[in-house]
């Protein structure tokens, strides 16, 4: 778990990239809750930018749970080839719309358990949901939070959840969604994977292993 006087330092941290970018939002495309929910299973091994080009025809022949639940799975697969995985995620797509109609009367449940119960959703799903559709506080960690926070120093886990859960047993809950927003854009314009852009990084005087984590 992540040391209590720690938290100053990520404030501090997350105060800097708030100025980086302070238009750091969900870059899904959505109208109510259920749309969100299928564009981000969709957003797996996905860009943003390509899972917006396909829900827009996806979302106008299948805009609710009820309406996707009872397509045939050929047909959306073909709406949703170019996503890549497109016939897990056809599966999943429909499976959760009927999970939702039968059991929780068309609504996307509200409760991360409920959410997770469904095809296709596990935490992070979940989590990008609760936080952006319900303003509901909800921490996703996605690949580049997990490499951000392993470079930064914030938790020394692997697993997805168990940074979750370091990081909200530190944060306030008000920090928890936006939390997430700020590290994926700092993830995907400095601190990359292969190289990053260290000598522009505005936080690497608060990045302790600045120089050993270049390759992770």
């Amino acid at each position: 778990m992540i040391r209590k006087k720690k938290l100053s330092e990520i404030l501090n941290v997350l105060q800097i990239l708030e100025k980086i970018y302070p238009d750091a939002c969900c870059a899904l495309d959505y109208q109510t809750p259920w749309q969100l929910l299928a564009a981000t299973i969709l957003s797996a091994q996905c860009t943003d930018r390509q899972v917006n080009i396909v829900t827009r025809g996806l979302f106008e022949q299948f805009p609710d749970p009820y309406s996707l639940a009872g397509a045939s799975l050929e047909e959306i697969e073909n709406l949703i080839r170019s996503t890549g995985f497109f016939r897990n995620k056809a599966k999943n797509l429909i499976g959760c719309a009927a999970a939702i109609v039968a059991c929780h009367e068309g609504k996307v449940p509200q409760v991360i358990e409920d959410l997770v119960a469904l095809p296709g959703v596990g935490r992070k799903t979940a989590n990008v949901v609760l936080g952006n559709a319900f303003g509901i506080p909800g921490l996703a960690v996605d690949t580049h939070v997990k490499r951000l926070v392993r470079r930064l120093g914030w938790s020394k886990e692997q697993d997805p959840e168990r940074i979750e859960q370091d990081l909200c047993h530190t944060l306030p809950q008000s920090c928890w969604t936006q939390t997430s927003h700020l590290l994926i854009h700092h993830g995907r314009n400095l601190c990359k994977a292969q190289r990053p852009l260290c000598s522009s990084c505005p936080v690497q005087t608060l990045c302790p292993r600045i120089g050993v984590n270049k390759a992770l």
